[in-house]
């Protein structure tokens, strides 16, 4: 059994398609075909069950699979510890953002700039997305570490290091109807239409958390891909929506939810029993630049509101 045989596995498996399987792994799908029926030969084991239009894993290659994982981890481990030895780690560390981070302390951008001044061989890759779709990519190991804001419900297999925590609450542009109310109910609010981002984005989830537990409903008249798109709709009077605190300007106004109000809660994540040498040290940068923070009060990095 060789790693190559293991890779290529773990890509058919997480990608359910030769084609895609060998894209990934940069080769022609017969010799992904070949080298997975080489695997399965030497364990006397179908792996995948193949047909048309699909491929499935077995029951024997769904237990199989996260020791592939494991293996694998273990192999790409066991050169980091070579490498630093020979001067310094080497490779690429995948590192998942959101459109915007209100923690300057520890903003990708410093974490990365850090981290690179620290390690010069390791370059770091950066992926731009929802925090729905970082949290996937960290439990099957395509991230190394992301910023992510999900509820707590939504981060099984993730170990979360938060950054801050905001209490969401309605936004309506001046002169709405309930612009001078002290606070709503969810419930007041299903004749409202809202504008929400995609279901991927973590305050889309929460904000879905939220009305379930108040056992409330609302109409989505529009979905927009980022939190400030949906923000300039509700300002041209195109529908309300339930935002954090630190977005809005003076055109809009926040009303604060009384019960059942959704919480953005910023961290950095990773997958559960990563030990890796790059993401430890991505780690170790990280809570030191929040450990540097707090002797500045404006850039105070803390799970509480910052």
């Amino acid at each position: 059994m060789e790693l190559r045989q293991l890779a290529v596995f773990v890509a058919v498996a997480e990608e359910m398609s030769i084609t895609r399987a060998a894209h990934r792994q940069n080769v022609v799908q017969s010799a992904v075909s070949a080298t997975l029926q080489t695997l399965e030969r030497q364990l006397g084991v179908a792996l995948v069950s193949r047909t048309t239009h699909k491929v499935e894993l077995t029951d024997a290659g769904r237990l199989f699979l996260p020791e592939a994982r494991r293996t694998l981890a273990a192999a790409q481990e066991a050169r980091h510890v070579i490498q630093q030895v020979r001067g310094g780690l080497r490779g690429t560390l995948h590192l998942g953002i959101m459109l915007f981070n209100p923690v300057p302390a520890v903003s990708p951008p410093r974490l990365i700039s850090r981290f690179a001044a620290e390690h010069p061989n390791m370059e770091v890759s950066v992926r731009t997305g929802a925090s729905g779709d970082h949290a996937e990519a960290l439990r099957r190991g395509r991230l190394g570490l992301a910023y992510i804001a999900l509820p707590p419900e939504d981060t099984t297999g993730l170990t979360m290091h938060p950054l801050c925590t905001h209490t969401m609450g309605l936004v309506v542009p001046v002169g709405h109807r309930l612009a001078g109310r002290e606070q709503v109910e969810l419930t007041d609010l299903a004749d409202e239409p809202f504008v929400e981002t995609t279901p991927s984005w973590g305050t889309r989830i929460a904000i879905d958390r939220a009305f379930i537990r108040a056992g409330a409903t609302r109409t989505i008249r529009y979905e927009i891909a980022d939190n400030h798109g949906v923000l300039d709709f509700v300002r041209h009077g195109l529908g309300v929506a339930i935002s954090p605190p630190l977005l809005i300007d003076s055109s809009l106004v926040f009303v604060p939810i009384a019960r059942h109000a959704p919480r953005f809660v910023i961290s950095l994540a990773v997958a559960d029993g990563d030990q890796s040498t790059p993401v430890g040290e991505m780690l170790r940068i990280f809570r030191q630049l929040a450990d540097e923070s707090t002797t500045g009060e404006e850039d105070a990095v803390s799970p509480e509101p910052c």
